[in-house]
């Protein structure tokens, strides 16, 4: 081995358990990677940023915007009404649920189409009166196995296409995934219906008994009356909120015959006014210490009470790459931007009875928030979190329901027929619906999954640095010395495997980053065709069921649907089985 050699295996070994520990962001740990390669030597200088000038870099953040684009639409709306029929058994509601999800996710973001079908699943489970549990993770898993259909549906596929390109110089198209990704997707939904489903707990997000809430609100709820002679006369809920080092929240002012919900932080108190306030004990103790400064009230408070056509109580889950992510109560200041109060937070299906300020919002967190519909639809959009039951408003504008599918089958068309290169083809379509106004420059950003894209743009280059100085070539001769007896089919299978245990445990996209350049070195040195190791790598490394941290859907339906961490092999281990199984012989069918 040489020198680069031994520097670029040490340096991803690094990386890989820096992505398995999981306290850094993966982009950050491929940020240090990619500046380890270029003081070493292995990436020059010059070179270092090329990655973000890649087409698969380009395509994965139109994709995006694109995705956001339908979310918007409200074309998906016009066919998901029709859901409320299928939930008479669970089974016609896991088919109709999973094949919809799966097929909005061969075209857009596996979050987006999740996210679409995250509120809808989560209302049909409570009418139903199912536990969400056998409902969210079979959607989470429909959602990565409809990515599997065509190059849009997931990054590795874009990432697998375009190494194609750089090695053999002509791309995966758009639906040469199809043939093989079709029939394991069909595999993969037809299993978690028949059996998958059935391994999972029976564990209703709520942990209360009552299937309808996961948060019981009167139980946090204290009735206060400010007193004649109370310092706090005079001054402001503001005021009385930092008092509680702003750990409670001031649900509702009762003054006189007159009742005001979620009242403003510059609300003024008066003597005799009533306070409806939600906190620990703990965090309410200052306010009851200074005798004279309140009267305690009643302790149960009828939680509709809480609510008018005005000011509503929702549950909203953190998504991936939220704004709030790694943010306390204290870093968002909710209740002073946005005038909504955040009355709980719910972790792994149970409301946490940590007070407030010492919680890190993680992705899948459940927050129970409260205020008038515009400025929860507000904090919602800004703040990066999806509303799970949102009591009958929307959170996202409807607009280009016939503009949008037109341009995005127009731009399909352009790229599967070869017309256009597929980043220039989306590109396009990205710049027609800001041209017509369906999407914001503002939405384009936001839409946009910038820890991917960044991961991509530092990765690349150690990708390539993997294979210029010949460790691939390395790796795959050391394979074929071992296993140059074994059959072709044993060799995919390995492949398989290693990219979905990857996949676990790191990313998709550095899985393919990574073994891409192994798979191709691995094809050249058998002196077979690379097309079907590269399909190996592509469908392994896009199927992380086994961990809630292998996928930003895994993660996003662990609050919601009460997931412990262990509850994912269990459907997750019988499902990698079924997509060997199917996998091999079709890879070996179709493109051998």
């Amino acid at each position: 081995m040489t020198l680069d050699q031994i520097s670029i295996i040490s340096i991803l070994a690094a990386a890989m358990v820096l992505f398995v520990w999981n306290r850094w962001r993966y982009d950050v740990v491929a940020g240090l990677a990619l500046l380890a390669a270029v003081y070493t030597g292995i990436v020059s200088a010059e070179r270092a940023f090329e990655g973000f000038s890649h087409p698969a870099v380009i395509t994965v953040a139109s994709v995006l915007v694109i995705s956001r684009a339908f979310q918007s639409s409200g074309v998906v709306d016009l066919f998901l009404r029709y859901l409320a029929f299928t939930r008479g058994s669970i089974s016609s509601q896991l088919t109709a649920n999973c094949s919809i999800t799966a097929f909005l996710s061969a075209f857009m973001n596996n979050i987006g189409a999740l996210a679409l079908m995250l509120p809808i699943t989560m209302r049909d489970a409570r009418k139903a009166k199912r536990a969400a549990s056998h409902l969210l993770m079979p959607l989470s898993f429909a959602s990565l196995l409809g990515g599997l259909v065509t190059l849009i549906g997931t990054p590795p596929n874009i990432v697998i296409a375009i190494f194609r390109a750089d090695n053999s110089g002509e791309p995966f198209g758009m639906f040469d995934f199809t043939p093989v990704g079709l029939v394991v997707a069909i595999a993969g939904i037809v299993f978690i219906i028949a059996i998958g489903w059935r391994l999972l707990p029976q564990r209703d997000y709520s942990q209360s008994g009552d299937p309808d809430e996961q948060f019981q609100i009167a139980s946090y709820m204290t009735e206060i009356r400010i007193t004649a002679e109370s310092a706090l006369v005079g001054t402001t809920v503001g005021a009385l909120e930092l008092m509680c080092e702003n750990e409670i929240s001031v649900m509702a002012i009762i003054r006189g015959d007159r009742r005001r919900l979620a009242p403003s932080t510059i609300e003024t108190l008066y003597a005799g006014d009533i306070l409806l306030l939600e906190g620990d004990s703990e965090a309410l103790q200052p306010l009851f210490e200074n005798p004279g400064l309140v009267e305690a009230g009643a302790e149960v408070t009828d939680p509709e009470w809480l609510k008018s056509p005005d000011v509503r109580v929702i549950e909203a889950v953190v998504m991936p790459n939220s704004m709030v992510e790694g943010l306390s109560m204290r870093g968002i200041k909710m209740h002073q931007h946005y005038g909504v109060n955040l009355l709980a937070v719910a972790r792994q299906g149970r409301a946490s009875r940590a007070r407030l300020k010492y919680i890190t919002f993680k992705t899948g967190d459940v927050l129970l928030l409260q205020g008038e519909s515009a400025a929860l639809e507000q904090v919602c959009k800004n703040l990066g979190c999806l509303a799970i039951k949102n009591r009958g408003f929307e959170i996202t504008a409807r607009r280009g329901s016939l503009l949008t599918p037109t341009v995005f089958a127009a731009g399909i068309l352009a790229a599967a027929m070869g017309w256009l290169p597929v980043q220039i083809a989306f590109v396009t379509v990205v710049g027609v619906l800001m041209l017509f106004r369906v999407i914001s420059l503002r939405e384009v950003y936001r839409s946009i999954e910038w820890p991917v894209i960044v991961l991509l743009g530092f990765l690349l280059p150690v990708g390539e640095a993997l294979q210029s100085t010949g460790t691939t070539a390395l790796i795959a001769n050391g394979i074929i010395s071992i296993a140059h007896d074994i059959p072709l089919w044993s060799l995919l299978a390995l492949l398989m495997i290693t990219s979905m245990l990857l996949s676990d445990l790191v990313h998709n996209t550095p899985t393919a980053v990574l073994m891409a350049p192994i798979a191709f070195s691995l094809a050249d040195g058998m002196h077979l065709p690379a097309d079907p190791f590269l399909m190996a790598v592509a469908i392994g490394a896009a199927s992380p069921y086994l961990t809630p941290i292998g996928h930003p859907s895994n993660t996003l339906v662990m609050g919601p649907g009460g997931y412990n961490f262990s509850d994912y092999w269990r459907m997750g281990l019988p499902l990698d089985i079924v997509i060997l199984a199917v996998g091999v012989p079709m890879i070996m069918w179709v493109w051998m």
